[in-house]
């Protein structure tokens, strides 16, 4: 019986740039395809570029990395087609997984992952795709992400928070200025003045390499 074939983009290893795992080394795997537009999106060149990789090649890229952590990204990856199975066949290492948040995150929830789900604020351009099931599907172990453009998007991502009190629920949730829209400084001074308790998110990657490919 023939293999599963996944579409990616790019593969490569670099450090995390995000969330609590910032700063970890780890395997990356971009899928290609999103079926999202967001306003801000730095990686739009995996819309379409890619290059077919079956399941055992992954895996053996997988399985040749000395790094504890693969994070799988995109693109959207909970929209390719046999992902599951690509996980299901990972072994002993530790998934992360970054989502866009417009698909139902739980048959993505096993054991050995991490889902990071973004939130879609107004100023993304994508906040009427937010599947919002998702909030009562998170895991303590599981993240949550708001990229944020400005101020209404910020007063907008509060109250979301606030209103389902989701910094009860016990998992991280993350908040990101998006460059060059909005002053880094901006979003730190609200969430400080606001004494809001959720983590503050730069993409260190960034910093390290600037804004390019393969890091």
């Amino acid at each position: 019986m023939s293999q599963p074939i996944f579409l990616i983009n790019e593969i490569f290893t670099s450090i995390e740039g995000e969330t609590s795992y910032q700063g970890i080394p780890m395997l990356f795997i971009r899928f290609t395809g999103c079926n999202l537009r967001c306003k801000y999106c730095d990686t739009k060149y995996a819309y379409e570029e890619g290059k077919d990789y079956s399941l055992n090649n992954l895996l053996k890229i997988v399985e040749n990395s000395e790094l504890e952590f693969v994070h799988i990204t995109g693109g959207e990856p909970l929209i390719q087609k046999n992902l599951i199975e690509l996980l299901k066949s990972i072994k002993e290492k530790r998934i992360l997984i970054e989502t866009n948040g417009s698909v139902d995150i739980r048959p993505f929830q096993l054991e050995n992952t991490v889902l990071i789900t973004d939130i879609k604020t107004p100023g993304s351009g994508g906040a009427d795709k937010n599947y919002f099931p998702n909030l009562n599907y998170l895991r303590e172990s599981d993240e949550l992400k708001f990229v944020i453009t400005d101020k209404n998007d910020y007063l907008w991502a509060k109250g979301l928070i606030e209103k389902n009190n989701l910094l009860e629920r016990g998992f991280v949730i993350n908040l990101s200025p998006a460059i060059p829209n909005l002053k880094p400084s901006l979003l730190a001074d609200w969430i400080v003045r606001d004494k809001l308790n959720v983590r503050y998110n730069l993409q260190i990657h960034k910093f390290i390499w600037g804004d390019r490919r393969g890091v």
